[in-house]
């Protein structure tokens, strides 16, 4: 097929286009670099069955051109990395937003399937876990910065199933912690970078808080993996599926198995919110996601668990990070 992933310059996008040239589709990829990295996809440049275009997808002339030549769109270009978000979120509502209006007109225009990349950010502060899909979301104040995040992916959710019901195939895949090779502390796996980061430079892992909230933590194949099969399975259109691991660990946790991963003497500190992202922010205490829903109608099952993924994560963090 001829795909296109928008985005296709970040962590997961650059993982999502090497694993589409790797089966023998041809990949366009557009990023305007602003979270994404040139870095991601140096390898891929030159490829004959791969086109780079640093623009961004709120060029409507441009996706006018491209969508038509298209089978397939993966959506992934969007605002990522709370911390980002909290700094700027006007433009993190613009571009996911406005982004994703784009590019799912154009593709409805030209009736092109649309997997689109979203978060486990929607469920806000729920307390009720482990998440489905259609559960009730739980958000903070409007004027609390951080939750923007999860409304404008939210927003972004209700275009996509508003095209769903008239017919268009599209998919939605709700992404939890995804972590490994080419993570970024802008953006996604950020704890990840940061711990791996500081235990590979013997400074001071910072854990927020208490360090007792948890996450749950998914390699990149297997967030790639349920991306693909959202793509693939025609049972997966009109739906949205949490693609994540269940092993739930606290951050404390990842700190230490950070540590054990890298054989790092660093000591754990623990830094309060305000100092990081700022006065007023708010965190989730558990983030647990039910994949049920995409094992039983994509297939979908993780494979890589935390030790392995973060052995692979640091391995590739030694060669890569400035240390």
């Amino acid at each position: 097929m001829r795909v296109l992933v928008t985005g296709g310059a970040g962590y997961i996008g650059s993982h999502l286009a090497d694993a589409l040239l790797d089966r023998g589709d041809e990949v366009l990829a557009i990023d305007n670099l602003t979270t994404g990295n040139a870095g991601n996809i140096h390898h891929r440049l030159g490829h004959r069955r791969f086109q780079f275009i640093n623009d961004t997808i709120l060029n409507e002339h441009l996706l006018e051109r491209l969508v038509p030549t298209v089978d397939l769109i993966f959506h992934l270009a969007a605002v990522v990395g709370v911390k980002y978000v909290v700094g700027d979120p006007l433009a993190a509502i613009n571009t996911n937003v406005r982004g994703t209006e784009v590019v799912l007109n154009a593709a409805f225009k030209y009736w092109k399937k649309v997997v689109l990349a979203s978060t486990s950010e929607i469920y806000g502060k729920s307390t009720k876990v482990p998440f489905r899909e259609d559960d009730d979301r739980v958000l903070g104040s409007t004027a609390v910065g951080r939750w923007s995040y999860s409304m404008s992916k939210a927003i972004d959710e209700h275009f996509a199933f508003a095209y769903a019901a008239k017919g268009l195939p599209v998919a939605i895949v709700r992404y939890f912690n995804s972590y490994g090779p080419r993570i970024d502390e802008r953006g996604y796996g950020s704890v990840v970078a940061n711990f791996i980061r500081q235990a590979l430079k013997g400074e001071p892992l910072t854990a927020h808080g208490d360090g007792r909230q948890t996450r749950c933590f998914t390699y990149v194949t297997d967030t790639v993996a349920g991306t693909l099969l959202a793509g693939e399975v025609p049972a997966g259109e009109g739906q949205a599926f949490n693609i994540g691991n269940n092993a739930e660990s606290s951050i404390l946790e990842l700190a230490e198995a950070v540590k054990a991963v890298t054989r790092s003497k660093s000591k754990i500190v623990f830094m309060p919110y305000e100092s990081y992202y700022g006065q007023g922010f708010e965190d989730t205490r558990r983030r647990v996601p039910s994949v049920e829903k995409a094992r039983r109608l994509l297939g979908f099952r993780p494979t890589v668990g935390l030790r392995e993924g973060l052995r692979r994560t640091a391995a590739w963090c030694r060669k890569h990070y400035a240390l």
